[in-house]
């Protein structure tokens, strides 16, 4: 029980349905209860949300579901806000919300290079500072960004995807310099290639399968699973001496 009576707060979570493909969000959720923490699932996908923490519920869990647009500060708000009338605490943040959309750098839009950087940075920003007043009354708490390896090197088909994930590799570790003596750890995630809902249909192509397993030494494709194990690891207390840090979760891509 790593996580007995922390409450958890998880975007992009609403894929967190036992027997289906399970993002970043609804993997991490399932490890959360498992653990001992209530849940608080969030995303825009309202059915397969609520379906979601139904089913969490079911299984002897204390799981809600609330509905997220990462890019509103009012959201943000009134969501911190019924997290605290319910619980009275918040202990972890997985600011997880992502969306992809590759294209050459001359065929995108400044709406798409826009929307990028509004759900991965700016969604991150909201997310950490909606939730940093309640993790200091709580005497502190982990805050977890999912960043990407595309974060840490370039992506040859997703330029603003990069941009993005490169913001929240920065952000996370200047936030956790800020925020390092009240005892909120900020650290980020790098996956990489991994199935998740997100990546279904590209990477259900053979070719681009191929290629992405060629790229990856231990020979796979990562899991939903494989990353949010690390995500536990860092909402735990085993890792209170960890902030600022990235972890990277890519069967060795970018040791290359």
């Amino acid at each position: 029980m790593r996580l007995r009576g922390k409450v958890a707060l998880l975007t992009g979570a609403a894929a967190a349905i036992k027997g289906e493909l399970m993002g970043f969000g609804g993997a991490a959720a399932h490890l959360f209860v498992r653990e001992g923490a209530k849940v608080v699932l969030t995303d825009i996908r309202d059915d397969l949300g609520e379906r979601a923490a139904a089913s969490l519920r079911a299984d002897g869990h204390d799981a809600r579901y609330l509905r997220l647009d990462v890019t509103s500060e009012q959201n943000w708000a009134h969501v911190m806000d019924t997290v605290m009338a319910a619980h009275g605490r918040l202990d972890i943040l997985f600011n997880n919300a992502g969306i992809a959309v590759p294209g050459k750098v001359e065929d995108m839009t400044a709406d798409t290079w826009d929307r990028e950087l509004g759900v991965h940075a700016k969604g991150v920003f909201l997310g950490t500072r909606a939730a940093i007043p309640a993790m200091r009354k709580g005497g502190g708490g982990s805050i977890i960004n999912t960043s990407s390896v595309m974060g840490l090197v370039g992506s040859p088909t997703a330029p603003a995807y990069s941009a993005a994930k490169g913001a929240i590799t920065l952000f996370t570790k200047s936030a956790a310099l800020q925020y390092a003596k009240e005892n909120i750890r900020i650290n980020s995630v790098h996956p990489g290639y991994a199935d998740t809902p997100l990546t279904d249909k590209r990477f259900g192509d053979p070719a681009i399968r191929k290629a992405l397993i060629d790229r990856t030494p231990m020979g796979r494709l990562g899991t939903a699973e494989d990353i949010a194990n690390g995500v536990l690891f860092l909402a735990s207390d085993e890792s209170s001496w960890i902030t600022g840090s990235e972890l990277v979760i890519d069967g060795g891509m970018t040791a290359q």
